[in-house]
């Protein structure tokens, strides 16, 4: 249940999740800026909102972080996230490739949209590229930079010299996409 409380003049929302599996209260601030706070059955509202107050600074340092984050964070990677996105990603990396693929003219098998936790692309030996579907979630030129970059592993499979020259035949800026995408993080 969403509750408010007031933290340092500051109008905070909550929400209120009851567990009979808690044996305490816990606090957790999430990369969406939301703010739940778990708490064992039948606990008195006094309580808990004694128990935020005095957690409060960090409540809010936590929220602030979140909020004046440079960083891309994402939803939990769940099924209902992975198939919300999938067709899009698919849709994203079939028109990359055809456009990239134009001056390349490289040999591919299969191209798949996964639910990676850690990745954003990958390219087998056997010439399959598979692809993250959170990259329908980050700015178009960081996706056209990944699909490259995995293009680029069916002629150079490792990051060498002419590996990056290769890259840099249709991302002149790859060092600065290279850079934003570390800037995204995985939830």
């Amino acid at each position: 249940m969403k509750r408010n409380i007031k933290l340092n003049n500051e109008n905070v929302q909550y929400l209120l999740k009851e567990s009979k599996c808690s044996r305490r209260m816990k606090l957790a601030v999430y990369c969406d800026g939301s703010f739940v706070v778990t708490t064992p059955k039948n606990i008195d509202q006094g309580v808990v909102e004694k128990f935020i107050v005095e957690k409060s600074h960090w409540v809010l340092d936590r929220l602030s972080f979140f909020k004046n984050s440079k960083k891309i964070f994402f939803p939990k990677s769940t099924k209902t996230e992975y198939t919300k996105h999938k067709h899009t990603a698919k849709q994203i990396v079939q028109q990359k490739i055809e456009k990239l693929n134009l001056i390349y003219n490289f040999k591919f098998n299969r191209v798949s949209i996964k639910n990676q936790k850690t990745r954003w692309g990958s390219c087998s030996s056997k010439g399959n590229l598979n692809f993250n579907y959170k990259i329908a979630l980050i700015p178009e030129n960081i996706a056209e930079y990944i699909v490259a970059h995995e293009l680029c592993h069916l002629y150079e499979f490792n990051h060498s010299p002419k590996f990056w020259s290769l890259v840099a035949k249709t991302i002149p800026d790859y060092l600065s996409l290279k850079k934003k995408l570390k800037s995204c993080s995985f939830y």
